[in-house]
């Protein structure tokens, strides 16, 4: 058969059968939709029910868990009430021992309180024994003393009837006669001290002074430390003072000392009570001039530069006169303190160079007196060591000045004793203390030595006497040993002992706040009561 002819035969079956197919189809259709609208019900009822059997298993396994989660609670509750419950009766059982313990110890305090009372009974009634007793003796005592004192009346009676003089006659007469002994002897010993010495004493101390004085006949600088520094133009202020000051703060901030720019042409002014400090200054303010470089960077580092120079100074002056003077031993602050005394003057007497020279002369006394030289050369050289640091602390320079010489190593009791009493501020316990006194008297009171204008001399002792006078009570006043020393007479009827210490008190005080003086002035007040009678 062709393929042509195969193609139209299938084609016309197909077509024949098509009809067939959708009755077919459309049977199918109709049988499924009933099935299903039976058989649907049935299959959900078996879903349903499968869902609850599986609710009712969830269900009772829920309730088996929390069933079990609530025995363990309990069971953790029963642990935790029984844990609390032990620990509960062990602070109970703690709470009782303690309470038993403290039972013990109030009981065992009673016990004490009661042999302590009892004790105390006891000596309680020793001591009312004792008392009946002590009045018992009293009362015989005054009986005997009562006794004894009509025996001795009586025989005063006596006594007075037998010599025929009363009791203040017989008194007197004894007095007098004992007086006249004890005169006749002591003028005696008197005169003959007093001849011996006379004719010894003046020549002696004579002879020695001029001596010393001879012997150590040194040149005397009046130095002063300078005060004051050049300026090469009035310009130069403004560089100093700097931009709001900030220079001169800084200056004054490295060195210590006051910078005082005023009008004065020529000149910057430079003020410190510490010498030292106030060379240090000027020093430095001389070297910044000279550099023309004036900022604060500048001005410590140039500080700083003449302050370590200044302090090999201050250290090789004080090495250089223990050498001169061929004295070792020295701790080195007091070689450091020696040597600060070369900036420091006193009426513009250099202070390091007057030690020198009382080292000196107190070792050429004393070589005469027949004394160790050597030890008072030691002692005169350190006897004003304490004016090196006087503006530091307070008090005199010759207490200050032993303390700081014990400190660092001087033990030898006539040295201490030397510098701390070479102004009558302690008694001299060695003969090397007014040698010292002596030696410093030459030395400051010698032609030369010192520079004071005498106007200005002669109105401070002026001034010294004024204010004591001034004082409540005075009746004389006056300044002796140079106007280091002020003796103060006042009224005995006026004063009491007690007020004469408060009188030098305030005496001191004013001299201190209203004038200005060198070193300190001792203020002695004397009150005096005199008994006069007229003889006719």
């Amino acid at each position: 058969m062709e393929p042509t002819t195969a193609l139209q035969t299938l084609s016309q079956s197909s077509s024949a059968s098509t009809p067939t197919l959708i009755v077919v189809g459309a049977v199918a259709l109709i049988i499924g939709a009933i099935a299903g609208f039976f058989l649907a019900p049935l299959l959900a009822s078996k879903k349903l029910q499968a869902i609850k059997s599986e609710t009712n298993q969830l269900s009772k396994r829920a309730e088996e868990d929390a069933k079990n989660a609530a025995e363990k609670v309990l069971l953790e509750a029963e642990r935790k009430a029984l844990e609390r419950k032990e620990e509960a009766d062990k602070e109970l059982e703690a709470a009782r021992a303690e309470l038993r313990e403290s039972e013990r110890r109030l009981a065992k305090r009673e016990d004490l309180v009661d042999r302590k009372d009892e004790t105390l009974a006891s000596k309680e009634q020793s001591l009312s024994d004792r008392a009946d007793k002590l009045e018992s003796r009293k009362v015989k005592l005054d009986s005997r003393e009562s006794e004894l004192s009509d025996l001795l009346e009586k025989q005063q009676k006596e006594l007075e009837r037998v010599s025929q003089l009363d009791r203040s006659q017989a008194k007197e007469m004894l007095l007098e006669r004992v007086a006249d002994n004890a005169r006749n002897e002591m003028g005696k010993v008197t005169r003959e001290i007093v001849e011996e010495a006379e004719d010894d004493a003046k020549d002696q101390a004579r002879e020695i002074l001029i001596n010393a004085i001879q012997r150590y006949a040194n040149e005397h600088a009046s130095e002063a430390t300078v005060r004051t520094v050049a300026i090469p133009s009035d310009d130069m202020k403004g560089r100093i003072i700097g931009r709001e000051g900030r220079n001169i703060r800084a200056f004054e901030k490295a060195t210590g000392a006051d910078i005082i720019v005023d009008d004065t042409p020529g000149v910057i002014v430079v003020s410190c009570f510490d010498k030292v400090r106030q060379a240090v200054a000027v020093e430095a303010l001389e070297r910044l001039i000279s550099d023309g470089r004036m900022h604060p960077s500048r001005i410590e580092e140039v500080t700083e530069k003449v302050r370590t120079e200044i302090d090999e100074k201050v250290v090789k002056a004080g090495k250089d006169a223990a050498q001169e003077l061929k004295l070792k031993g020295f701790h080195p602050k007091v070689i450091e303190a020696m040597g600060k005394l070369s900036y420091r003057t006193s009426y513009g007497q250099n202070v390091l160079k007057h030690s020198i020279e009382v080292a000196f002369l107190s070792q050429i006394i004393a070589d005469q007196l027949g004394l160790d030289g050597r030890l008072a050369r030691r002692a005169g050289f350190l006897h004003d060591i304490g004016k090196a640091m006087d503006h530091e602390m307070e008090g005199g320079h010759p207490k200050i000045g032993m303390d700081f010489a014990s400190q660092y190593g001087e033990k030898d009791e006539a040295v201490l004793n030397a510098i701390g009493g070479h102004h009558a501020d302690i008694p001299a316990t060695t003969l090397y203390t007014p040698i010292i006194m002596a030696a410093d008297a030459v030395s400051a009171a010698r032609p030369g030595a010192r520079r004071e204008s005498m106007e200005r001399y002669i109105q401070r002792l002026h001034d010294l006497e004024d204010i004591a006078k001034g004082q409540p009570g005075v009746v004389e006043a006056f300044a002796v040993q140079a106007g280091r020393e002020i003796r103060v007479m006042i009224d005995a009827d006026r004063v009491s002992d007690d007020e004469a210490y408060l009188a030098a008190h305030e005496i001191a005080k004013r001299v201190s706040n209203e004038m200005t003086f060198p070193g300190e002035i001792k203020v002695t007040v004397l009150r005096e009561t005199r008994a006069i009678e007229l003889a006719r």
